[in-house]
């Protein structure tokens, strides 16, 4: 016997209709369709499982998909999130380090961050790879930490 569920909802501009149809092989078929209000389809899909694994993945399916949803609505904080950093970037990045008057390293890395419309985190990493000791305003890396870390060339001697 051949039994199938519908349901539908709207999300933002997008109507989306989900079928469950389980057949005599107990296997479940579930069949999406997404589409905005002129009919264009935005998203079309098949997946085939065991009836016994429905409620598992439909589970791991909602997690999975709120996971992604709230990363993807969330807007960065930091203007210059995700943009590549450039020679210039560097060495200014470099010279606010070391010739910083602040001794407290999370404070400098906060002030620069806001300055550079980065987050701290990326501040603290791009730190060691220009040279500097990113626990210790005014201070480069050791050679040995440079290396270990991959600080660019010749900017653990003070090169820019």
């Amino acid at each position: 016997m051949t039994s199938t569920f519908h349901n539908e909802t709207k999300l933002g501009e997008v109507n989306y209709r989900l079928s469950a149809t389980t057949d005599t092989t107990d296997a479940m078929v579930l069949d999406l369709l997404g589409s905005l209000d002129s009919g264009e389809v935005v998203a079309d899909g098949r997946l085939r499982l065991p009836v016994e694994g429905g409620a598992t993945v439909g589970k791991l399916l909602a997690r999975v998909l709120t996971a992604h949803t709230r990363l993807r609505s969330r807007p960065s904080r930091h203007a210059n999130a995700n943009q590549p950093w450039t020679d210039t970037l560097d060495s200014t990045l470099r010279t606010e380090w070391l010739t910083a008057p602040e001794p407290d390293a999370a404070k400098l890395i906060r002030s620069i961050a806001d300055d550079m419309a980065r987050s701290a985190t990326a501040i603290r990493a791009r730190l060691a790879r220009v040279g500097c000791d990113p626990d210790v305003p005014g201070r480069e890396l050791s050679p040995a930490a440079a290396t270990l870390l991959g600080a660019t060339s010749g900017q653990s001697q003070g090169k820019t």
